[in-house]
């Protein structure tokens, strides 16, 4: 019998760690931190884990990987884009390499992986073969930047459920973002390596003016060095670095903004360019302010939109009901775990997917 626990993830938009128990072996799926509250996984009476894999670079996937010790500091495996692109203080002593697409061992398990699309380097797994489980980590089939495959079949799955039953498309999100930018200065906080490329991409092939922050020229470079897509990808993003805008990490307050869409991180505006860029949007007027995420609570982000002073818009980075069913429909689980949402959109989605047979407590065994 296997066994899945998730120590964090369900139930909630809480930090992603799930405990793995298969062929008398044991592995945590991603240990993260956030996104709200810099909340922490509770790794008490989990006890030592043959190993960790890594889905993907974002915090609240990796950032708790301080707490390795606390596990027997067993060993990490992420992709080696993943490994480039996360800072080194978030990083182990040691991190073994994850395949982007094809299939390794991990403390004798066979463990398959695929593009997630999510991120740069985001990977689904599929750990213990079709009779094991199936992890998505965060996927998204919309964007067209980060490759994305189908999962493979298996009996057992945790999947991103972030949305829930939203089915917005991406192509109707982008249309409600190009309205929300207007004309003049506007601030985009996005994370460097996420969407905040794909947004860049889409509005300088759609006309507009682009700045971009550092971070976000240094991931663009990272993933032409590497590269870690495409051929047209690469052609773009080299397009994209040429004729953007540099956003200074100290631009004197006097300086006029760009007359441009500024995309910066952090994705909350809580550091970064972006949250001296949208201090000074807000004392000043000098511009807007749309956020395209997750709005955390206690972060500027959530402050500025509910006060009126940041717009929102959506911009999909993961699946929408309709992405939903086409994942499912790929893996065909016998039972699966709709993780990062919240108790009653777990409940709305098992409606809204009648056929499925989904856990309605943090543990199932198959």
């Amino acid at each position: 019998m296997s066994r899945l626990l998730a120590v964090s993830g369900f139930g909630a938009k809480g930090p992603a760690c799930f405990l793995l128990e298969i062929a008398g072996r044991r592995l945590l799926l991603d240990l993260g931190e956030g996104p709200d509250f810099a909340i922490r996984p509770d790794l008490s009476g989990i006890g030592p884990v043959d190993a960790v894999l890594i889905s993907h670079l974002h915090h609240d996937h990796t950032g708790a990987l301080d707490l390795v010790s606390a596990v027997g500091s067993p060993p990490v495996f992420a992709t080696d884009l993943t490994r480039r692109l996360m800072r080194a203080s978030r990083l182990p002593a040691s991190i073994s390499s994850l395949p982007m697409n094809g299939r390794t061992e991990v403390a004798g398990l066979a463990v398959e992986t695929g593009p997630a699309g999510h991120a740069p380097g985001a990977v689904w797994m599929r750990i213990g073969g079709a009779d094991g489980l199936l992890y998505t980590g965060d996927y998204s089939g919309e964007g067209r930047l980060f490759p994305v495959t189908p999962p493979l079949l298996a009996r057992a799955m945790v999947f991103d459920a972030s949305y829930g039953v939203a089915d917005v498309p991406l192509a109707e999100q982008v249309i409600e973002l190009e309205t929300a930018i207007g004309d003049g200065p506007c601030l985009l906080p996005a994370p460097p390596a996420g969407r905040g490329l794909e947004m860049a991409l889409h509005l300088m092939a759609a006309g507009r003016r682009v700045a971009l922050c550092p971070a976000h020229r240094r991931v663009a470079e990272t993933l032409i060095d590497q590269d870690a897509g495409p051929a047209e990808a690469a052609a773009a993003l080299a397009r994209l670095l040429r004729d953007s805008l540099p956003l200074a990490d100290d631009t004197p307050d006097q300086e006029r903004l760009p007359d441009a869409v500024m995309i910066a991180g952090t994705a909350d505006a809580a550091g970064g360019v972006a949250g001296r860029l949208a201090a000074r949007i807000v004392a000043d007027g000098g511009g807007r302010i749309v956020f395209t995420g997750h709005l955390a609570a206690g972060t500027p982000a959530k402050i500025l939109v509910e006060e009126g002073k940041a717009a929102f818009c959506r911009w999909n980075v993961h699946p929408r009901l309709a992405g939903a069913r086409a994942l499912l429909a790929a893996v065909r689980p016998e039972i699966v775990m709709a993780a990062f949402l919240e108790v009653d959109g777990v409940r709305r989605l098992a409606r809204a997917l009648p056929a499925e047979n989904f856990a309605s407590t943090s543990e199932f065994t198959w």
